[in-house]
């Protein structure tokens, strides 16, 4: 049985290992608030997009395409200030735009979820439905800098470890579950950029 895990993660092509790595670069990017965190994000998405149709997470495959959409948005979002525009601050959102969030994204999983497993030979739908839906959701927080992204790509990442592992994706669950040990850095920093700004927008009252 070990074996046979052990071969199959061997097997694993570099592309995969390179989408890994281009992947973990912009989570560490991000975390330091650093523009080319989105381009590494790009390029990650473009393997991760002929991957994930390769083994029918056709739900997966499509969160790619928006992904692309975003990481080019992300980085007009994130660029440095100029004249003209400030540059974009760390900001919260309220319960109950979570709440409504959150509504939405397990209304839309559930019914994405149907549609996959009567049209289609998709693995996983409801799975793959859910961890697709909260990531549009979470990858937009991440381009307005809400504070609260990390709570949620902390679920979703460790969904998405099982669905990962089910498709033999290997490298994948393990950047994954990189991404969680991240996770908690991530948060942590960004939780102390928001207190000081609140404090220096406080002290300009």
């Amino acid at each position: 049985m070990l074996q046979t895990l052990l071969d199959q993660f061997l097997q694993n092509s570099g592309l995969e290992l390179l989408a890994v790595v281009l992947a973990v670069a912009y989570l560490l990017l991000a975390v330091k608030e650093n523009d080319y965190c989105w381009h590494a994000a790009f390029f990650s998405t473009l393997i991760f997009l002929y991957l994930f149709w390769q083994v029918r997470l056709y739900m997966e495959s499509a969160l790619q395409i928006f992904y692309l959409a975003m990481a080019v948005y992300g980085w007009q979002q994130w660029r440095q200030e100029t004249d003209n525009k400030p540059r974009l601050a760390i900001q919260r959102w309220s319960w109950l735009r979570h709440g409504l969030v959150v509504s939405c994204v397990l209304l839309l999983s559930g019914i994405s979820g149907l549609l996959l497993s009567h049209y289609t030979d998709a693995q996983l739908p409801y799975l793959d439905a859910f961890t697709t839906w909260a990531s549009i959701v979470t990858t937009y927080m991440v381009t307005q800098k809400v504070l609260e992204n990390w709570a949620y790509w902390l679920l979703i990442d460790s969904v998405s470890i099982y669905l990962y592992l089910d498709r033999a994706l290997y490298f994948t669950a393990l950047l994954f579950l990189i991404y969680i040990l991240i996770i908690a850095y991530g948060w942590s920093t960004w939780q102390q950029r928001y207190s000081q700004q609140s404090a220096a927008d406080s002290a300009r009252l």
